[in-house]
């Protein structure tokens, strides 16, 4: 007799599963962030490591718009397997900050599109799109600088992190942040730029953990590098 093979796991018994995790406290705390889900994610997290990797039933889940349902769909798919357009359009259709900052996090940064989204989505109009363009250029000015314009980014950041939205806003400082840590040449400009400007001076930070405030969030990486060389 031939072994009964078990059935695909699909979009609807994804849906049913994650409506079975839905706590309306997790919710309300949620939604004071802009986020519409009400999924702890670390029980999100423990369905993704029990599906592991389904590109297809990633794609299904996407697609149904349901924001839980997405950002299992960005812990179970495969990155490198979106096209350049498919990711622009994602990017675009990603409203909500949790499923924004996990689509360029988990998905866009370990596509082989990264470096051209970067690019496309750097100057966008649109300042939610902006915001990853500008995230991801905070990665390069840490991680990979060299072709960057440091000088020209400090002009921008001068010229429009004041106004800027929310989203936008704070990737630019944390652009202007990862200049003035990672780049000694510039770290007196960075922190200039930020104690005029005052973006996130007062920004509610808990204890033990780091302002996002420039100049200091700049003033304590670089106290960290230098009592621990080598790490940053």
């Amino acid at each position: 007799m031939t072994p009964t093979t078990p059935t695909e796991t699909t979009v609807a018994e994804v849906l049913a599963e994650l409506a079975d995790l839905e706590d309306p406290k997790t919710r309300a705390v949620n939604e004071k962030h802009g986020d519409d889900h009400g999924v702890n994610l670390t029980r999100l997290r423990a369905v993704a490591k029990r599906l592991k990797t389904r590109h297809e039933l990633a794609r299904g889940l996407w697609e149904t718009g349901d924001t839980s349902a997405r950002l299992l769909a960005l812990l179970i798919c495969r990155p490198k397997a979106f096209g350049r357009d498919e990711l622009d359009a994602m990017l675009r259709d990603a409203r909500t900050p949790k499923v924004h900052d996990w689509l360029v996090s988990y998905v866009v940064k370990k596509s082989p599109h990264t470096e051209e989204l970067r690019l496309a989505w750097f100057d966008d109009p649109d300042p939610v799109v902006a915001s990853a363009g500008w995230g991801l250029t905070a990665e390069r000015v840490a991680k990979k600088p060299e072709g960057l314009d440091l000088s020209g980014l400090l002009d921008t950041i001068e010229a429009e992190m004041k106004d800027a939205p929310d989203r936008l806003q704070w990737a630019m400082n944390t652009c202007l942040a990862q200049i003035g840590i990672e780049h000694p040449g510039y770290r007196d400009r960075a922190i200039d730029i930020g104690k005029r400007l005052r973006v996130l001076e007062d920004y509610p930070t808990a204890p033990g953990c780091t302002s996002p405030f420039a100049p200091i969030w700049i003033a304590e990486m670089v106290r960290r590098q230098q009592e621990e060389p080598g790490v940053r």
